[in-house]
């Protein structure tokens, strides 16, 4: 037999060994792919939970901020709904404030219509002299209430509570007199007209004179024509009052009241500006009298 040659012996065992080898390498490369699917998929997975949870957050967020969005505009509507209730609320009160104030107003004039010994009528003042001939007054009573022309106005004043007057009731002042009367309206001369004479005298001492507007209800009357011999026996504050002469004013309605006595060395008489009791900036009701009395408590009103 022949004897085995080293040569060949040798290039079997080269070929185990790269069979070996083969094998070996197989097995590391199933183990590499292995790890490495593992650690793809682990890659994957992480990424995606990623995603998944910004996309929530992203869902929430947008979820969140249109629900925000409707929240606010209900409240919006809510609030301009409250708003506009609590405005309608207060009108109301307003309103039912106001009533009050003019039923209050109209109660205490119906109760000094009441003492009025006069024949007289109730009326409202709504403008002034559309043709500023006078410093006059509007009122809505006319020829048909029975109203005419030189009939004297009073009003209630309630700071004005002394009475001047037997047949005339506490807070009666004088406003002036009607100069022209129409079928449903007539025009007031004021007393603060600068066309407005009126008889006047002193509640204590008794001193007459004659009463002249100087055309402004913010400026006082001038009491003339009085003696310089009876400066001495007028005092500040001393109510002035008709007199009762020349037959258009009865006597005893409350003018004013003494402010300033006016007077030079060289003067044969005397001055006295007035603070007239009337107060026209809050003048709303008159009464237009007739100058004769009557007998009853309560005269017509209409």
């Amino acid at each position: 037999m022949a004897k085995d040659n080293p040569r060949i012996r040798n290039t079997h065992a080269e070929v185990y060994i790269f069979i070996a080898l083969i094998f070996i390498s197989l097995a590391l490369l199933f183990i590499s792919a292995r790890n490495f699917g593992e650690q793809f998929m682990g890659s994957g997975l992480t990424m995606y939970s990623g995603l998944r949870s910004s996309i929530y957050r992203l869902r929430k967020y947008v979820t969140g901020t249109v629900l925000s969005i409707q929240e606010l505009a209900k409240l919006k509507e809510d609030y301009e709904e409250l708003a506009s209730r609590i405005n309608r609320y207060e009108q109301l009160e307003w309103t039912s404030a106001g009533i009050r104030q003019e039923n209050n107003r109209l109660r205490e004039q119906l109760g000094f219509s009441q003492n009025i010994s006069y024949r007289h009528i109730a009326a409202e003042i709504i403008g002034n002299d559309p043709d500023n001939l006078f410093s006059a007054l509007v009122i809505n009573k006319g020829k048909k209430d029975g109203i005419a022309a030189n009939m004297p106005v009073i009003a209630y004043q309630k700071n004005e509570q002394s009475r001047t007057s037997d047949i005339v009731p506490a807070g009666t002042v004088l406003i002036g007199k009607v100069v022209l009367a129409a079928q449903l309206e007539s025009l007031v001369m004021p007393l603060y007209d600068s066309s407005s004479y009126i008889s006047a005298r002193l509640g204590e001492s008794r001193i007459e004179g004659i009463i002249e507007g100087q055309g402004s209800p913010d400026t006082p009357l001038l009491l003339r024509f009085i003696r310089r011999q009876t400066r001495g026996e007028i005092s500040v504050g001393e109510q002035v009052l008709t007199s009762g002469l020349g037959g258009v004013f009865p006597a005893g309605i409350l003018l004013g009241r003494v402010k300033r006595v006016l007077y030079q060395d060289t003067d044969t008489s005397i001055e006295i500006e007035l603070e007239s009791s009337a107060d026209f900036s809050r003048l709303e009701y008159v009464f237009v009298i007739d100058p004769q009395p009557t007998n009853e408590s309560s005269g017509r009103e209409d």
